[in-house]
């Protein structure tokens, strides 16, 4: 800092040294009156019993900068007024002080900078080992490795004893990779073997993007084709039905706007599939149960 710089610094203590004798004064120097230059005059009489002038304070004091420095014995005069005995010691107190706030705004900066660094590691941690990793499961057929369409199919996130239905888009599920060794998938349809997958040791979601296949259930998958194929060979599709259908089938049809159910035995179904109308490709199976010769044995249906 040099010498105008420090000047600075010692017009504006000396504002604030007027201030503790006037507090009510909260302008600067370019709002110092006369009756504040007078004040002054009067308290550098009293404190230094040194004299000094309007003018002079207009000259040097009133103008927001300067061009060059006052005469030292004014400088002098100014230092003992803000409590040092003289310009020389003010100048080394200043610069010592300014030397000790930069090194102060350095350790500062070096301890911002250290903490930066502390925060970021900390959060790309806890990102890594805490929060859940999004995944993609794309949803397969086994067989023929067609994606499974997204109706046909419902997925469930198990997380301790929680469980969280999730949302099948164009056969893709977005699932969040949890750490708890608990934590599973469990995929149900009407058309294919249930499975659940352990999301912490199955090999088949360790990718962000992963295939998983499901087994269709022949039966189920018969039975979907008659639903919604038109009939070639009636008697063929009879004696197809005999044999995926179970004596005791029960078929509950859920009808629309809540109005109820219809309920049909084996063979009212095998007759409807036998000769299909419109309303019977109207109709979608939500749940199939089969017996224990995996014949279907239990089908509920609801009307679109």
């Amino acid at each position: 800092m040099n010498e105008l710089q420090q000047f600075q610094v010692l017009k504006e203590k000396v504002l604030l040294k007027y201030q503790e004798q006037y507090p009510f004064f909260q302008g600067n120097w370019k709002t110092f009156s006369s009756q504040d230059i007078q004040n002054l005059i009067g308290l550098i009489e009293v404190q230094c019993k040194q004299t000094i002038s309007e003018k002079w304070i207009y000259t040097h004091l009133k103008p927001e900068s300067n061009s060059k420095i006052p005469r030292k014995d004014m400088l002098n005069i100014l230092s003992q007024f803000v409590g040092y005995s003289g310009w020389e010691e003010f100048t080394f107190e200043d610069s010592k002080a300014s030397k000790n706030d930069i090194t102060s705004k350095k350790m500062l900066w070096i301890v911002a900078l250290i903490l930066i660094f502390v925060i970021v590691i900390a959060v790309i941690y806890f990102y890594k080992t805490k929060l859940p990793e999004t995944k993609t499961i794309q949803l397969k057929n086994e067989f023929t490795n067609e994606r499974i369409k997204s109706d046909e199919v419902n997925v469930v996130q198990v997380n301790d004893s929680t469980s969280q239905p999730l949302k099948v888009v164009d056969g893709k599920v977005q699932l969040e990779h949890i750490t708890n060794k608990k934590s599973k998938l469990i995929i149900k349809s009407p058309f294919y073997r249930t499975r659940t997958i352990n999301l912490n040791s199955d090999n088949s979601v360790s990718q962000p993007i992963s295939n998983v296949t499901l087994q269709p259930d022949d039966y189920a998958m018969m039975l979907k084709a008659f639903m919604s194929s038109d009939i070639k060979n009636w008697q063929t599709r009879k004696e197809q039905l005999n044999i995926i259908l179970a004596d005791n089938l029960e078929v509950i049809v859920m009808l629309k706007e809540d109005l109820g159910a219809e309920y049909f035995n084996k063979k009212e179904f095998s007759q409807k599939l036998i000769i299909p109308t419109a309303s019977l490709k109207k109709m979608k199976i939500v749940e199939i149960k089969n017996d224990e010769n995996k014949k279907i044995q239990f089908i509920r249906i609801k009307q679109e």
